[in-house]
């Protein structure tokens, strides 16, 4: 089952509070932490986890930081999606955070960051993409069902973004 929740401007200080935790620990190995996903995203409901991307000069470089990320509570996944370093942080078996490293030559173009933009400058996409995500959390999808079956959505959202920055279509589904 997908636990959703209304939009909570409280996401905003736990994203600034938990960035500055990175800035300290990846010092020099990254150049720019930013809120992605859901929860950065004023007026859209989400599932309460708080996606960060980092900006790296390279995967090796940001793999140092393992140990560091580690105290503060961040795991490595090594079966996350290709092209990244993917961590998740949880308290008492909540996952409370996911943090996905990319490499500097991807940052440009990240269609996480593209969509995060799209979707804070348009009110329509927020309200149909909110309205898909209720609609199939009361369906009762969860995990690899739900996100699935937002695939099409957010397709077509990120194209109208990509488009709009002159930028072609690539597939947003990641494995």
């Amino acid at each position: 089952m997908t636990i959703l929740a209304e939009y909570d401007e409280g996401w905003a200080a736990q994203y600034a509070a938990m960035a500055a935790e990175l800035a300290a620990v990846f010092g020099d190995a990254v150049a720019e932490v930013e809120h992605i996903g859901s929860t950065a995203v004023p007026g859209l409901v989400a599932k309460p986890v708080i996606d960060i991307a980092a900006r790296a000069a390279s995967l090796e470089v940001a793999s140092g930081k393992d140990s560091a990320l580690a105290e503060l509570g961040f795991k490595y996944e090594p079966a996350g999606p290709p092209g990244r370093r993917t961590y998740t942080r949880g308290r008492d078996g909540v996952l409370t955070h996911n943090l996905h490293v990319f490499p500097d030559e991807v940052w440009d173009t990240l269609n996480q960051r593209i969509l995060r933009d799209h979707l804070r400058a348009t009110p329509e996409a927020v309200r149909r993409y909110s309205e898909l995500k209720r609609r199939l959390a009361t369906q009762g999808l969860a995990g690899f069902d739900y996100t699935a079956a937002k695939t099409a959505l957010i397709q077509e959202l990120t194209d109208d973004a990509r488009r709009l920055r002159g930028l072609p279509s690539v597939p947003v589904w990641e494995s």
